[in-house]
């Protein structure tokens, strides 16, 4: 049981990464052009590839190699990761709160 237990978290965690990026990249395409700049962020077409191509980093190798899923292995998945992790972490709140107004 503990033998592949390696193999288990990798799954796992690219089980977990891909909806993570496309989650990140739909929503960059959904939001306004203006809340982008206004939350002094880079620019929408600027997000909108950033996250493009970290989730077509974390999906494409998967899907070319045919087999066990060797993404998270990767060195390209971790920066596909990091990437749209940095836009949901960083930029998504910020341009929620510009559209939304302030909660009080």
């Amino acid at each position: 049981m503990l033998y592949n237990l390696d193999n288990y978290v990798l799954l796992a965690l690219w089980l977990i990464g891909i909806p993570v990026g496309l989650f990140a990249f739909v929503h960059a395409l959904m939001q306004r052009s203006d809340a982008y700049t206004a939350a002094d962020k880079l620019t929408k077409p600027v997000w909108c590839a950033i996250t493009g191509v970290g989730a077509a980093i974390m999906i494409l190798p998967d899907l070319l190699s045919g087999g066990w899923p060797a993404g998270p292995a990767s060195f390209l998945w971790l920066v596909g990761v990091i990437a749209v992790l940095i836009y949901i972490v960083d930029v998504r709140p910020r341009i929620v709160e510009i559209q939304q107004g302030p909660r009080w």
